[in-house]
């Protein structure tokens, strides 16, 4: 299994960037998709991007398509998730995740990291 470890969050104002990273170890060795979802209080926990384990394929949600933009390091084991002209509806703890693979279901994913919290206020 992968152990996964977010980091990059914190309070922006909207209109603002942050990125987030996802450090991994452990498992490493074996091919994996790695994707971000986020939950708001009280919601369920949404797909926000993909991206394959060769990095040259991604996939967004609508809601983040232009904004957002997934990439990985494979040196580094770590994948990253820049976020642009964040709005107040970006507000949720941020996860990362990794398996086999590439669907938007939480379900598919069996590593998962302890999340980041990104809060954006108007």
């Amino acid at each position: 299994q992968v152990q996964l470890v977010e980091s990059g969050g914190g309070l922006v104002q909207a209109g603002g960037s942050l990125r987030l990273s996802c450090a991994a170890s452990g498992r490493t060795f074996r091919p994996y998709a790695m994707a971000w979802f986020r939950q708001a209080p009280g919601k369920e926990r949404d797909f926000v991007a993909v991206i394959s384990w060769s990095g040259g394929y991604t996939s967004y949600t609508d809601s983040v398509k232009g904004r957002f933009t997934i990439s990985r390091d494979k040196a580094k084991n770590t994948v990253y998730l820049q976020m642009n002209s964040l709005k107040p509806e970006d507000t949720a703890v941020y996860y990362c995740a990794a398996g086999a693979n590439m669907w938007r279901t939480p379900a598919s994913y069996d590593s998962w990291g302890q999340g980041t919290q990104v809060t954006v206020s108007s």
